[in-house]
């Protein structure tokens, strides 16, 4: 997997661990990391340390960012009530790349070109001492805390699903 850390939106990942002091180093993957299930898998991890970029559009049309366990879904109904908002709506990937500057599959919390409105994180990954994001790649992920992931994201704790 040559080059993928030349990627620009990789070199976008790593300036923001740079510069939110994220102490962990980017790991390429033989395989994707497309989803929580194969990440997982290639990192041999429970799949609940996966820290899953879901990407909503919320009412006004701005982006919400909901950095989730992969040990579920996101409850939308749930946090649509959370935040006092009608509904959450799904995006597609152009709305994806707009917003984040990332393709879907490689989607990371941190190094946006536009910053989300919101950012949530889900209290499932205070479970875990570490946990691995994607990092701007399919087959870049990197790992971190959620301390490291709650302040670098200035995310808001939140249940976002069943645990």
């Amino acid at each position: 997997m040559d080059g993928v850390l030349e990627k620009s939106a990789v070199k976008r990942v790593i300036a923001a661990m740079v510069k939110n002091e994220v102490k962990g180093e980017i790991k390429v993957l033989t395989q994707t990391a497309k989803s929580a299930a194969e990440a997982a898998a290639g990192l041999g991890i429970e799949v609940g340390q996966i820290a899953s970029s879901i990407i909503f559009k919320l009412p006004d049309g701005n982006p919400l960012l909901v950095i989730t366990s992969g040990r579920h879904r996101v409850d939308t109904q749930l946090v649509a009530k959370e935040l006092n908002v009608g509904e959450l709506d799904r995006v597609d990937a152009d709305y994806v790349k707009e917003k984040s500057g990332f393709s879907i599959g490689g989607v990371a919390p941190i190094g946006w070109v536009n910053q989300p409105a919101i950012t949530l994180i889900d209290k499932a990954l205070n479970d875990y001492e570490v946990v691995w994001a994607a990092a701007g790649h399919p087959h870049a992920v990197f790992p971190t805390t959620y301390e490291e992931l709650m302040k670098s994201t200035n995310a808001k704790a939140m249940t976002v699903g069943d645990n």
